[in-house]
This record gives structure tokens, C-alpha cells and sequence, in this order.
């Protein structure tokens, strides 16, 4: 027997296909939203709208972009360097790293990572793309920023093979112990990436 009035239920239950959000976080979210001024639930909707009707892939990289605008900001900037690209699995990727003002180059979205028990191959993912992006433009380095997961590692070395024919300096995210993480705490995997890792003091 249904306790709760279908739409508010069905909100719940919208809530609860999102990840990392379970049945507590979902209930606690519409009961929320329930209570706020209208407003709030307005323009939430409207931002949910919003993001499918109003947002596109940039035809170069396959970042998120405005619907409006076939290339984006990153890929027609003036100020960025032209000659380095990072590859990464999402935009999400992308909001990272730009968040640490260390990188000026200009990036590619895989959307996704290889995964043979998921029927993911090559073809599911921007690599032939990458591939002709690269012969057709004069990079220098490509940094392959994929996630250190089986996943991404196996990504890794198969774009690395694939680039392998470019005269390309290839790179990938340097692995290891998190600032302030303690090695007792650290599993296997972290501590062999650190150590093969190893820095020289200078």
C-alpha cells in the first residue's frame, strides 16, 4: 500500500536513480523541496530542462558547451597553448583540472574509458577522432589523463600504442600518496605507483 502521494513518491524515486544518492538522501531531497518556496522548485526544473535543451558537444574536443556554440571556450582561446592536449574520460575531467590553474593547454574528451565486459571498444569512444586531431594538428605532447583504475590504465596504454606512430612526447598523470595520507593507510597499488613514481631531491 502506497503511504506517500504519487508525486512526491515518483520524485523520490527520481532522485534515487541519481548516483550516489540513495533512498534516505532521495526522501530527505524531495521532502525539501517540498517545503521551499515555489521558486526554488521552479527553477530547479527549469535547470533540469535546461541542461539537455541548452547544452551540446564542442565539435573539436567533445567538452560541454552552450547549444549555441559548435566549438568552446578552451578549444578558441587565444591564450591557451595549441601545442599540448590532454585527453581525459569526461567533462567532469575537465572542470578538475582546469580547478587547479596548472594547465593552459587544450584537452579531448574520450567520454568514457575501454571496457571489454561492458561491450565498450574504440568505436564507442572519441579515439578516432583524437587520432585525426592529432594528424592534423602540430602537438607536441599529448598527456594521457585517464582515471587510475583497470579501466583507465588499459585506455592509457592503448591510446599510447595508437600514438605510438606521431612524432609526440606521450605523458600520463603521475600516480602516488594523496598530501597528507599516511602510508600505513595506503593500499598496494598507491604505494608501488609511489615508489615507481619516486621523485630525485634535488
Amino acid at each position: 500500500m502506497r503511504t506517500l502521494p504519487e508525486p512526491v513518491q515518483n520524485l523520490i524515486d527520481a532522485f534515487s536513480r541519481l548516483p550516489g544518492i540513495g533512498p534516505k538522501t532521495a526522501s530527505r531531497l524531495a521532502f525539501y523541496l517540498l517545503r521551499a518556496p515555489e521558486d526554488m522548485s521552479q527553477s530547479l526544473a527549469q535547470a533540469l530542462v535546461g541542461i539537455k535543451h541548452e547544452t551540446g558537444l564542442c565539435e573539436t574536443c567533445f567538452n560541454i558547451t552552450h547549444k549555441d556554440a559548435k566549438i568552446c571556450e578552451v578549444c578558441t582561446s587565444e591564450q591557451r597553448d595549441r601545442t599540448t592536449l590532454c585527453v581525459v574520460e569526461e567533462p567532469l575531467d575537465v572542470l578538475a583540472i582546469e580547478k587547479t590553474g596548472g594547465y593552459n593547454g587544450l584537452y579531448h574528451v574520450l567520454h568514457g574509458v575501454l571496457s571489454p565486459i561492458e561491450g565498450i571498444g574504440p568505436e564507442n569512444l572519441k579515439i578516432r577522432e583524437l587520432l585525426e586531431r592529432i594528424q592534423e594538428n602540430e602537438f607536441n605532447e599529448v598527456i594521457l589523463a585517464t582515471n587510475p583504475s583497470m579501466e583507465g590504465d588499459a585506455t592509457a596504454m592503448y591510446l599510447h600504442e595508437r600514438l605510438a606512430e606521431f612524432d609526440l612526447r606521450i605523458t600520463r598523470l603521475a600516480l602516488g600518496l594523496p598530501v597528507g595520507g599516511d602510508l600505513e593507510y595506503a593500499d598496494q597499488n598507491t604505494l608501488l605507483r609511489a615508489l615507481a613514481g619516486r621523485q630525485k631531491l634535488d
